[in-house]
């Protein structure tokens, strides 16, 4: 009952900041796990839903962009994990967390850094938050297409900032962060 979390999201300037939380099942082995940036799509795509199908627990939260600027993306990024972990439905004996912060928990943890690579259970949270955030991002280029957050996923790519500074910022952006500030007259 070791449960792992991570999120996925945090660099972006749109969109919300996804957390999983998974409890793996120790005698439905699921092969090719890894930190979610190291592996292509499609393989991410295929995991997501073997560790859906083989996990003993899963659960998938997140904090929306009123919510990280209301508190900031660290903030954030902790309480889509602490909410990951509430709504796994049971209470584990153990969280194990991507990076050098716990989130609020009511059971120990520990904060691991690289923990997505050296970690199962985390590496599964990791695929899990980053499927699930790009599909988010894939629904919000059908509102809003001028912006083309299919591509970049709202990461300050170029092109997004270039998208930005001429359309200037739709609801999802993030507000408190520096490129939609300017963007917004807030800052030079």
């Amino acid at each position: 009952m070791i449960c792992g979390t991570d999120e996925a999201g945090r660099g972006p300037i749109a969109g919300p900041v996804v957390a999983a939380a998974v409890i793996l099942d120790p005698r439905r082995p699921i092969l090719g796990i890894n930190d979610s940036k190291k592996l292509s799509e499609k393989k991410r795509e295929a995991l997501s839903q073997e560790i859906k199908e083989k996990a003993l627990y899963w659960s998938i939260a997140q904090c929306d962009a009123d919510e990280i600027d209301a508190i900031n993306i660290l903030q954030a990024s902790l309480l889509a994990m602490q909410r990951a972990v509430e709504g796994l439905g049971v209470t584990p004996e153990k969280v194990l967390v991507d990076g050098n912060r716990l989130p609020k928990l009511i059971v120990p943890g520990e904060a691991i850094i690289g923990g997505d690579g050296l970690h199962e259970c985390i590496g599964a949270a990791s695929i899990l938050a980053k499927v699930e955030r790009d599909r988010q991002m894939l629904l919000w280029h059908a509102h809003y297409p001028d912006y083309d957050f299919a591509r970049h996923k709202a990461y300050p790519t170029p092109g997004h900032l270039e998208l930005l500074q001429r359309f200037g910022a739709c609801p999802i952006h993030r507000r408190s962060f520096k490129p939609v500030r300017r963007v917004l007259g807030e800052i030079d």
